[in-house]
């Protein structure tokens, strides 16, 4: 937030904003512009507990200056991290533990915004999820949904294959709950770790310490899991997944609403939190925080995962038009024949979620979506370089899925020698060009 205030990048609001519906209101009417801290949040009794910030990881830029790094250089970044994690250190206090609220309800101590008129209520979008498995000693950090359902429960939004489920699963199949901690204004390295597809049992806190480039600061909580020590407010508790609730209708990362049928609850037996606690919120369904968080994250690992069948990859785009989600654009060096669309076969096995795959040069930037339009209209013929897989399985977050299953689409963007005596594009001379560039930059245009 010091970054962004400092940039002109951070706005805060001092007019009453309210939590049904308001501040969902303000962060989406200027999704793609400034972060917004509302200093005078209104509750449906009086004020809130504490003031709320959002839209902070919007843009691509934003995540870069959060992990300390150039964009072109924030993919490097996190497979670097994923490769060699550092341990974090374990603190005996912590800014996050300076206040304890035993049974907390989560309505009278937590400003949780209302966001869109069909959901069945009130969210936390931002809680990163601390869990550990006391048999097999599997730890999980992972994003998910949170509606309060009264006093200290909450039901927690997860697919069934999610870690975090797997996990609620294994502990309830031993008569057990299982130890959660959520987490609330956290470092963006803390967020995108927690995005990032990774093993069942891999532990994405050590990753978060190589991303902030020293150990994470971790403090114990009362069931003995780790959590940042500087996140601004913890809930811990237990989630059981022998307890269902009927959810109804929730937006999604596509910006329609889905219908999911049964979740599971948790039950919270104490908030912990900064003195000073601001509380961090993600504007959910298709804005870009929302899908930027998946995106960035599934892009990373997508390339991780393809690099070894694919050596020639280069860098991996999977960015807000197709929601975070559900399109992927690789850049591929050189590519050899048919290597285009070995990579786009590669990338259906790796995610589930990716439906459409489009592969470009390496001179094309595969974040800039005017690019790869570019290189879609001038380097593919349809009658050779589409590829259409119908009837594979899908996630069930698709759109447009039925019977858990959809169709693929692949799109060879990539030169080949045959179709052009050659490729070079037009220019001005660049001894013109550099004389230009001092110009504008005389005239404060660059």
């Amino acid at each position: 937030m010091a970054v962004l205030r400092e940039a002109g990048e951070l706005v805060s609001i001092s007019q009453s904003v309210g939590l049904d519906y308001e501040v969902a209101g303000c962060l989406a009417q200027i999704d793609g512009g400034a972060a917004l801290h509302f200093a005078n949040v209104a509750g449906a009794s009086g004020p809130a507990p504490m003031p709320i910030v959002g839209n902070l990881l919007n843009s691509l830029p934003r995540f870069a200056s959060g992990l300390g790094v150039a964009v072109e250089e924030m993919q490097a970044c996190l497979l670097a991290a994923i490769d060699r994690p550092l341990p974090h250190r374990l603190v005996s206090s912590a800014p996050c533990q300076e206040a304890i609220i035993p049974d907390p309800s989560l309505a009278d101590e937590l400003p949780i915004p209302r966001f869109f008129e069909k959901e069945g209520g009130p969210y936390i979008t931002a809680g990163a999820i601390v869990a550990c498995d006391r048999l097999s000693g599997h730890t999980n950090l992972s994003i998910a949904r949170l509606m309060p359902l009264g006093g200290n429960r909450a039901f927690v939004g997860i697919a069934p294959n999610h870690h975090l489920a797997v996990l609620a699963r294994a502990a309830h199949a031993r008569g057990e709950k299982l130890d959660i901690a959520v987490c609330v204004g956290n470092h963006p390295a803390v967020l995108v770790a927690a995005c990032l597809y990774l093993g069942l049992g891999d532990d994405e806190l050590p990753i978060a310490g190589a991303l902030l480039g020293e150990p994470l600061e971790v403090v114990p909580c009362a069931s003995g899991l780790l959590v940042p020590a500087h996140c601004e407010c913890v809930l811990e508790g237990t989630l059981d997944a022998g307890e269902p609730f009927m959810e109804g209708p929730v937006s999604e990362f596509h910006g329609m609403y889905e219908n999911y049928g049964a979740g599971i609850v948790a039950t919270f037996s104490r908030l912990t939190r900064r003195h000073d606690a601001i509380f961090q919120v993600i504007l959910p369904g298709y804005h870009p925080e929302h899908c930027l968080l998946g995106g960035v994250a599934i892009a990373a690992g997508l390339l991780r995962a393809i690099r070894p069948a694919v050596p020639s990859v280069h860098r991996v785009a999977v960015g807000v038009g197709g929601a975070g989600r559900l399109h992927a654009v690789v850049a591929l060096r050189a590519p050899r024949p048919g290597e285009a669309r070995k990579a786009m076969f590669a990338v259906w096995a790796a995610v589930n979620l990716i439906k459409q795959v489009t592969i470009v040069d390496d001179d094309i930037d595969p974040w800039d979506s005017i690019a790869v339009e570019w290189a879609q209209a001038t380097r593919s013929k349809p009658e050779r370089d589409l590829v259409i897989v119908p009837g594979v399985r899908a996630d069930r977050s698709e759109p447009l899925e039925r019977d858990g299953t959809i169709g693929k689409l692949g799109i060879d963007a990539t030169r080949k020698p045959a179709d052009r005596p050659d490729w070079d594009l037009a220019h001005p001379p660049q001894p013109a060009l550099a004389r230009a560039q001092e110009i504008l930059r005389e005239n404060r245009l660059l």
